[in-house]
């Protein structure tokens, strides 16, 4: 398998005050473990490339656009509560969502199978206008956007498996039918959207499903769920395109949330994601980077992300599902019913 990764340390230079969760160690974390990693070399590096403006607004307005990139060259700018920039970040910015572009061209083109975006900042926070959650610009939606009106597919699904639910790729394609977005996330919880009851809106209606999740919920819960209702969804969009908002801020050690995820529960559903995209759109999917702030847990759980790519294997993770889960699954089942068949 020919798969593409984007690592590069220039994602270092977007700088984050001291103590902030979302820092430039993260990418340094990653770049060491990869170095040591004994499946480096069956990796084909791709190099960052910045996103042209033109990509930024097809999903963002002119006028964030135009507030992110005047922070360009000031030492310090506070954007909200949770994000903040440096000198460097409106670059950095642009090559994390070009980088989501140039993965995407590759694997369409076909000089890739597979691939994954290390970028930061991370992007699936930020909204059509605003900045927030520690993201400027949506990168996988600067990516699905991107496919779309380049003609490499006419339907793209999203499948967010990041501890926070994606409320700025949510409300880019809140009324569109041809981008499918899912997300698995902690509920009630930070940014306080992602309620089943959000489905779209006018031609995009059913084309939104949330899962939200109670804090403490691990393995067995999350696997279930992807079989059950996330994945069979997926099937029937039929995208010819997958992207996946890859955060590792749901597994048992992160310290900004409540899940219990394993680092090889993350494996299983990854086996269950390529299972799913090899069926539907020939094997055609992408992760990109989001959360994941403890070091050791974020760089296991990507290399094993990676590794589970390269040589699909299968995780035990039993299906017997417990009474608490199946209570779950018949609402959700009971509140998407009226858009798909589960």
């Amino acid at each position: 398998m020919r798969y593409g990764i984007v690592s590069d340390a220039s994602f270092t230079r977007h700088l984050t005050p001291a103590g902030h969760p979302e820092r430039p160690q993260r990418i340094t974390a990653l770049l060491d473990a990869l170095e040591q990693w004994e499946h480096l070399d069956e990796l084909i590096r791709i190099p960052p490339s910045p996103a042209q403006q033109q990509w930024i607004r097809a999903v963002h307005s002119p006028e964030h656009l135009a507030q992110v990139q005047t922070t360009s060259g000031a030492a310090f700018s506070q954007l909200d509560a949770d994000t903040s920039t440096s000198a460097d970040s409106y670059e950095v910015a642009l090559l994390a969502a070009g980088s989501a572009v140039s993965l995407v061209d590759q694997l369409t083109r076909k000089k890739i199978d597979g691939g994954f975006a290390l970028v930061r900042p991370p992007g699936h926070h930020a909204e059509r206008n605003k900045a927030m959650g520690f993201c400027l610009f949506n990168n996988i939606a600067v990516a699905a956007e991107w496919a779309i009106r380049e003609g490499l597919a006419q339907r793209v699904a999203i499948v967010d498996f990041d501890v926070h639910h994606g409320n700025g790729t949510q409300e880019i394609f809140y009324s569109r039918s041809d981008v499918l977005y899912l997300s698995t996330h902690q509920y009630p919880f930070y940014p306080g959207t992602g309620h089943f009851s959000e489905t779209g809106a006018g031609p995009g209606q059913g084309f939104t499903a949330n899962f939200p999740i109670s804090a403490g919920t691990g393995d067995h819960f999350y696997c279930n769920l992807f079989r059950d209702l996330l994945l069979p969804i997926v099937r029937q969009f039929e995208p010819q395109l997958i992207l996946v908002s890859a955060g590792y801020d749901g597994h048992r050690d992160d310290p900004l949330a409540g899940m219990t995820l394993s680092t090889e529960g993350f494996g299983a559903l990854v086996n269950l994601l390529n299972e799913t995209a090899g069926d539907v759109c020939g094997g055609r999917m992408l992760y990109l980077l989001e959360g994941g702030y403890n070091l050791t847990a974020l760089c296991d759980a990507v290399l094993l992300t990676i590794e589970t790519s390269l040589k699909p294997r299968k995780f035990d993770f039993p299906v017997t599902q417990v009474d608490d889960y199946k209570i779950y699954r018949d609402v959700l089942k009971s509140k998407l019913s009226p858009f798909w068949e589960l």
